[in-house]
């Protein structure tokens, strides 16, 4: 699977996460999404280590999550994430959580990401190495395709 587009992990939903209300709770959902984030990016060869050569880091400017349909202990999800495009500083990356035994989008969210400068504490622009690593999807019904057809 080429990773420099979509980019996926499969998990069970562990017993606990899930909330007095009996599903998974709403910061799981943010914890399982900053670590495809991270994963996707060490796959594409933007590792902890260059990250810290490079002396640069992404922090978050904001997250917009759409609770669908509620996840339960046991369940197998797929969430997919990919960049949506990128801005001098910032980038979207964009997430959809996928039930497996039913075929159904759980929840879809997006995260604006700012590319810092970690000596100087300010965004700065985004390298062209790191665009060149990542290929951005531009909508998600071409994610939502590759998910229908099988193909990650």
């Amino acid at each position: 699977m080429d990773t420099r587009g979509l980019f996926a992990q499969t998990f069970t939903v562990p017993e606990s996460a899930i909330d007095v209300n009996g599903h998974a709770n709403n910061l799981e959902y943010l914890r399982w999404m900053q670590e495809v984030a991270t994963a996707h990016s060490d796959a594409c060869g933007w590792t902890l280590a260059r990250y810290q050569e490079t002396r640069t880091t992404w922090v978050i400017r904001s997250h917009a999550i759409d609770y669908l349909r509620p996840a339960f202990a046991g369940e197998t999800l797929k969430l997919i994430t990919w960049i949506g495009g990128f801005g001098d500083q910032e980038s979207p990356r964009h997430y959809l959580f996928w039930r497996e035994r039913d075929r159904k989008v759980l929840a879809r969210a997006t995260t604006v990401w700012v590319f810092m400068d970690t000596e100087a504490g300010r965004p700065r622009l985004i390298p062209e190495a790191f665009r060149e690593a990542f290929e951005v999807v531009a909508d998600e019904q071409e994610a939502l395709r590759t998910l229908r057809t099988g193909g990650i």
